[in-house]
């Protein structure tokens, strides 16, 4: 599995929320020039964790982005999962993977589905606010 840069910088946007301590609204602007993203990606990366409701927006004079949730309530596995669109380590073990005509006697296919299961508890066990504990420590 690679994450894409969708991914990462989804997640470094969510830490930068975060470290903010969530009242204020911040600025797309400000967002792209602290995180060195171009403003136009950005773009797209904030309709994805608004429609999703991982962050609120509020447009015009004064308006911007923030959490909507404190940072304990946001898993990596959840912010992953909508930016990547899952963590499956291999194609075939992918949400809405084209059947495959091995899956019934694939001795491997077990093996995949445990490496997406140790993915998946790995990254919905860390949090927003973890993050900013490690990296502050």
């Amino acid at each position: 599995m690679i994450v894409s840069t969708k991914g990462r910088y989804a997640l470094r946007v969510m830490v930068h929320f975060a470290q903010r301590g969530g009242e204020e609204y911040i600025p797309l602007k400000e967002i792209a020039e602290a995180e060195g993203i171009s403003q136009k990606y950005l773009e797209s990366i904030m309709t994805t964790l608004s429609k999703a409701g991982f962050v609120d927006a509020v447009h015009g004079k004064g308006g911007g982005y923030r959490l909507n949730r404190k940072p304990e309530e946001y898993t990596i596995g959840s912010i992953l999962k909508l930016t990547e669109g899952g963590l499956a380590a291999v194609s075939c073990t992918s949400q809405g993977a084209a059947a495959c005509s091995r899956t019934q006697c694939c001795e491997a296919k077990p093996m995949w589905d445990r490496l997406d299961k140790m993915i998946d508890d790995f990254f919905e066990e860390i949090t927003l606010a973890d993050l900013i504990k490690d990296g502050k420590a």
